[in-house]
């Protein structure tokens, strides 16, 4: 299930960078109830990604230099043996 809960962070993250209101890194830890150092390396992890994730120190806070989408999407089935049940989150 952590998985699941990092994948959740991400996608609120990105977010929280489109519409660009992360505010500097401490709030945005803030935001998304996880640490300082947590908040970069989620910011490194969509930089993996491609993102172009940058900074406007005036404005204090990330936004995408250029057009990014991100899309998370989680299914999980579940067999017993005589039926299938899917669970979308």
């Amino acid at each position: 299930m952590n998985s699941i809960k990092n994948l959740e962070r991400l996608q609120r993250l990105h977010l929280l960078i489109e519409n660009e209101q992360t505010g500097p890194p401490r709030e945005l830890a803030k935001k998304i109830n996880v640490s300082e150092r947590l908040v970069y390396n989620m910011l490194e992890q969509l930089k993996d990604f491609k993102a172009p994730v940058c900074y406007d120190r005036k404005r204090k806070t990330y936004f995408y230099c250029q057009r990014f989408e991100l899309q998370v999407n989680i299914s999980i089935s579940i067999f017993n043996g005589e039926s299938q049940t899917n669970i979308l989150l």
